[in-house]
Parts: structure tokens; sequence; C-alpha cells
């Protein structure tokens, strides 16, 4: 006698769901993942011996050696420090506002930044500086 065999239906993987979770993961890392948009500015801060390290402040002007001003990480045109230190002037009251100047930039551009940020009422502010590479001994 003659029994008839079952044709096996092949086996697929269904490839979606695990696609799916490998987007989520990659969009959680991309959200989650910090970036450092200074890494590419290559400021040399002013060294202090007797600077103190601060907490870090959510509002940060940088000023280029070019006496190009920068708000995070977003650069400014010229003439526009204004709008946009009033823009972030609440945080920058709340938490603080930090001046990362170059050491070869201008006096005159870093006092435009105090003077814009007195303007606006932002009393805690602190310029970044380098911890001093020589000893006293060194200083004449």
């Amino acid at each position: 006698m003659r029994v008839p065999r079952r044709r096996r239906e092949a086996v697929e993987v269904n490839l979606t769901p695990l696609i799916d979770v490998v987007f989520l993961l990659l969009i959680f890392f991309m959200v989650s993942t910090t970036f450092e948009p200074r890494q590419a500015l290559e400021l040399v801060l002013p060294e202090s011996e007797t600077g103190v390290a601060a907490e870090a402040s959510p509002v940060t002007v940088v000023v280029t050696p070019e006496g190009a001003y920068r708000l995070g990480d977003r650069a400014l045109a010229p003439g526009a420090l204004e709008a946009a230190l009033a823009q972030a002037a609440p945080r920058a009251r709340e938490h603080g506002l930090v001046v990362e100047a170059d050491g070869r930039a201008a006096h005159a551009d870093v006092v435009r930044v105090l003077d814009r940020a007195g303007a606006l009422d932002i009393r805690r502010v602190r310029i970044a500086t380098a911890k001093a590479t020589h000893s006293e001994a060194e200083t004449p």
C-alpha cells in the first residue's frame, strides 16, 4: 500500500520584527548619544593658576581668534550675538553663562559678550580657562 507523503511547507523566518527592533535600537542610540560639537574648534584657552573646576552650563558662548561667535553648537552671523543671547537669557540667568574665549581673541570681542550679558541681566558669567602648565618657579 502506498502512503501518500505530505509535502512539508518551507520554513520561513519573518525578518520584519527583527528589522523593526534593529531600527529602534539604532534610533535609541542616536538620540541618547551625546555629541561634543566643540571638538572641531581649535581653541587655545588662556591659562589660569587659580582657576577652579566648575559645573557645565547649558549656555556657552565661544569666541574664536577671528572674532566670530558661537552659542552652543550654533554659529552666529555678525551682529546676531545680542538676539541669540536674548533668546538664551532665561536659561543663562538660571544656570549661568560660560564664555570660552580663545587666548588669541581680541579683548574687545570678549568684552562685547560680557556687555551683552550684563544688558540682559545675566549675572552668573564664568570665563573658561585652561590649567596653567608652568610652575610658580618659572614665573618671573
